[in-house]
């Protein structure tokens, strides 16, 4: 049965998160829309744009939300997210993070350019500038690009400012092609725990950039766009002096990784809130001290610590995984479960844990809101 089947007719009903079946997928909607609010008031106060990462939602319905609270666009990993972006309504301001370079890519690229306004790529190689600018010139609509620089991990981007001149003339070369900036995301220094060293270390990254960036005007452009930064440093981003815009994704939700981080550097909470979580409930009580939950490896990301209990128990009380249906969870001392009862748990990494699902269960309190697709879910290409 889909989600709709299953629990469309729970919506609005008072009470009905507590009938939802597990494992489950919900979004507390006030907390999502605070933290979406927050960021866009951040952004708006230091002078910067936010174009914030589809890639962790991979939602139409919060990809709105965030462009109406301010928002110029959305960031998308991969051309199918962007695709499934521009087929529900957010049209405008997309960017394509990651290189395109296969013939079938880029002529998915293209097909998008041309119903899209303001589309915006990246590109970190002279040959495929070339390609990308001969099949703009054949469409018949320039195509927005950025160079992405290498922060460092060699992933993608060019590996130093020469490189970053050599691919501005492949740009040059093509008519079609417009040169908008830069891009440099820096994904190690994200998850640094200790505000400062995260501080350190994009300070460092920041006058890499910058050499680039001056190589780039030397050669007689200059960089409109800036485009960088994520959750983990956006208060460091914005004090460089650096970046025009803001590629924050995880701010949304905030998962354990995230929350794990000082991102204030001053000793305040944290400004944002979990709002996404999975719903659990206890299939089997018969070890004494431990549960076992329906939520296993199917239900979470792996790539991190297991998941965090947010509720349903005291603290103290630990999950484990299992294996792909099931969990365990330690009970705090002096505590028991029934069977049923729900454990509510954290997602250990948003944007893989979304991915396994369908469908958001938005949730006021302890009623159903609403169900929101996980429309770019799979859409790894």
């Amino acid at each position: 049965m889909t989600d709709e089947e299953l629990h469309g007719h729970l919506i609005d009903r008072q009470g009905s998160r507590r009938e939802l079946n597990t494992p489950v997928l919900v979004v507390e909607l006030d907390a999502l829309d605070r933290n979406i609010q927050r960021m866009a008031d951040f952004a708006q106060s230091k002078g910067l744009k936010l174009r914030p990462h589809a890639k962790t939602h991979k939602s139409p319905d919060i990809a709105k939300r965030q462009i109406a609270a301010g928002a110029v666009g959305a960031c998308c990993a991969k051309i199918g997210e962007a695709e499934v972006l521009a087929d529900n309504g957010v049209a405008t301001g997309l960017h394509i993070t990651s290189p395109v370079v296969s013939s079938p890519a880029i002529a998915r690229l293209i097909a998008l350019n041309g119903r899209t306004a303001d589309l915006m790529c990246v590109v970190d190689n002279p040959a495929n500038a070339a390609l990308l600018g001969h099949a703009a010139k054949a469409a018949g609509k320039p195509l927005n690009v950025v160079i992405d620089i290498d922060p460092g991990i060699r992933r993608t981007g060019v590996a130093s400012a020469a490189a970053a001149v050599a691919v501005l003339n492949a740009i040059r070369a093509e008519p079609s092609l417009v040169f908008k900036g830069v891009q440099c995301y820096c994904g190690i220094q994200q998850h640094m725990a200790s505000f400062q060293e995260r501080r350190e270390a994009m300070i460092e990254r920041a006058a890499y950039v910058r050499t680039v960036i001056a190589a780039l005007a030397e050669a007689g452009a200059a960089c409109e766009i800036v485009t960088g930064g994520g959750t983990g440093t956006h208060r460091i981003d914005a004090e460089l002096d650096l970046f025009t815009e803001l590629q924050v994704g995880s701010y949304v939700f905030m998962d354990s990784q995230y929350l794990a981080c000082d991102l204030t550097g001053d000793g305040q909470a944290c400004p944002f809130e979990t709002a996404l979580m999975i719903d659990a409930r206890v299939v089997s009580s018969n070890a004494p001290g431990m549960v076992t939950v329906d939520a296993g490896f199917k239900a979470f990301s792996t790539d991190a610590d297991p998941p965090l209990v947010l509720a349903g128990l005291g603290e103290g009380a630990k999950y484990f995984f299992m294996g792909d249906e099931h969990g365990a969870v330690l009970l705090p001392p002096g505590e028991t479960l029934a069977l049923a009862d729900r454990v509510v748990l954290g997602a250990p990494h948003c944007d893989p844990t979304v991915n396994l699902y369908d469908t958001y269960h938005v949730v006021q309190g302890d009623t159903l809101r609403a169900l929101w697709p996980v429309a770019a879910r799979g859409r790894s290409r």
